[in-house]
């Protein structure tokens, strides 16, 4: 199976604008002491933070850094009280677009949001106005050079993911979260590096949008991930490589 990745267009993009604005390192923290909170401070028995460790890893965050973070999640160190929320609405076009938030003030982010919204030609919807037009699912990158499609697909069979496809160069699984733990396992154990993994609001269907119209759906996604209470957006426009390049 083959085709094109729109997550994997969003996720270039935004990994590119992350790194520019150096915010990456405190939304990860953020990331790492909701999971201790929610689930403790032991990667092994935490699949949440062992995925906001590997994360943090990812782009070479400090060990101590993490450790405090943990730390700060399980109650050890002193550290703000902060909400695990997501924000609905429509972006240019009417499409939908899911906003996921760490935030220690719910009034101040609550503005900050509805702001960019309204300044992007949006509107912020009430809560479960789009978020059925989502499935939560595991995203899991593997170099095209590093295994073949056949014993990807062999070993993905045994562990229940939903689909492969062939992206650029790299082989892209999508895994409900039950499953993600149990396929990045098997994959490991069978030898096969990983490029990345992730977990993420992947859209139920997309819809088409021309390309001025995918310009400011893509600005004002750029916008709401500026903020930094914000950790992820989605969409379910269809935005390509042309909308999101300046």
């Amino acid at each position: 199976m083959s085709g094109h990745s729109h997550w994997a267009t969003i996720k270039r993009a935004k990994g590119a604008a992350d790194a520019k604005r150096g915010k990456l390192f405190s939304k990860l923290s953020r990331y790492i002491i909701i999971a201790a909170r929610h689930g403790g401070g032991d990667p092994d028995a935490n699949l949440k933070l062992r995925y906001a460790i590997d994360k943090a890893r990812a782009v070479s965050m400090p060990k101590d850094t993490i450790e405090k973070a943990i730390k700060k999640g399980t109650g050890e160190l002193a550290g703000d009280t902060m909400d695990e929320l997501f924000y609905e609405g429509y972006g240019p076009g009417g499409v939908a677009i899911l906003v996921e938030v760490l935030t220690d003030n719910r009034n101040r982010t609550n503005g900050e949001i509805r702001k960019v919204f309204d300044k992007g030609g949006g509107n912020m919807g009430s809560p479960g106005c789009v978020a059925y037009l989502f499935d939560r699912k595991g995203i899991i990158l593997v170099d095209c050079q590093k295994a073949t499609e056949d014993h990807l697909m062999d070993i993905i069979l045994e562990t229940g993911a939903d689909d492969l496809k062939k992206i650029d160069q790299n082989f892209e699984i999508i895994c409900d979260v039950g499953s993600f733990n149990g396929t990045i396992e098997a994959l490991t154990k069978a030898h096969i590096p990983i490029t990345s993994n992730e977990i993420v609001q992947l859209p139920k269907s997309y819809i088409d949008v021309d390309v001025e119209v995918g310009k400011k759906i893509f600005r004002i996604m750029e916008a709401l991930d500026d903020q930094e209470d914000v950790q992820n957006v989605y969409t379910n426009a269809n935005l390509t490589a042309a909308m999101t390049s300046d």
